[in-house]
């Protein structure tokens, strides 16, 4: 049995709105094996997000554990969080969040910037995951000369730069058409069969959801193998 990458139990999930609790998630329990390629699906304000971000040590549970490859990341403090997340997360946004007036190759490097590597180490691991999406002839360019796919492949590339054991996508296709969303998934294929990166995809678009391993569905907060009818 493969080892699990990530293992949430009983993670509850509580929003305070004014005098009101928002319950998002409901005793939630996640395996996530080594190496899995993972579609969150499910409707908008389902909690799918924050799934993501729990999983991300963006936020925390209001209950329940989780465990990303041996850390337990609901006891870290916020520092020890953003250490540990910045060698151990890539993220992947679908409106790219990449900097304007950064070059391509800029972009990458900014995750870099947190380590204790040299400039021209840096640059190194930035050319090489330039190379690996297919944009190292495109390093010198800013965003505003890329075009939709071109940004997105820079955005995996600074989620990959760090060489992280977990790549988050939040909708990575969501502002893309559909020939240029499938390069996307077929890049994310590729670092997952390839690079053997474990990767956990919200989409709301079943044909993205379709290319990944396995697909579950968040629903009251709660997660089936079957979407709701």
């Amino acid at each position: 049995m493969t080892e699990a990458l990530v293992t949430m139990r009983g993670v509850e999930k509580v929003f305070r709105r004014g005098s009101e609790d928002i319950h998002v998630l409901h005793q939630l329990d996640l395996n996530i094996p080594k190496g899995e390629f993972l579609a969150l699906m499910g409707p908008s304000g389902s909690g799918k997000s924050t799934l993501l971000n729990l999983m991300a040590g963006l936020d925390r549970p209001t209950s329940g554990t989780i465990t990303v490859d041996g850390q337990q990341i609901d006891r870290l403090s916020r520092r020890e969080l953003a250490h540990w997340r910045s060698a151990n997360v890539g993220f992947v946004f679908q409106f790219y969040n990449l900097l304007p007036v950064l070059s391509a190759e800029r972009n990458v490097e900014l995750p870099l910037l947190l380590t204790s590597l040299s400039k021209k180490e840096r640059m190194q691991h930035v050319a090489a995951a330039l190379r690996i999406v297919g944009l190292e002839h495109r390093a010198k360019h800013t965003p505003r000369t890329l075009s939709g796919g071109e940004q997105q492949r820079v955005g995996i590339a600074r989620a990959i730069v760090t060489d992280p054991a977990l790549i988050l996508a939040d909708e990575p296709t969501g502002d893309l058409d559909r020939k240029t969303g499938d390069g996307i998934l077929d890049l994310l294929r590729s670092l997952n069969s390839m690079q053997g990166k474990t990767i956990v995809m919200v989409t709301h678009d079943p044909h993205a959801a379709s290319q990944a391993k396995r697909r579950l569905y968040l629903l009251d907060g709660q997660l089936s193998t079957e979407m709701a009818a």
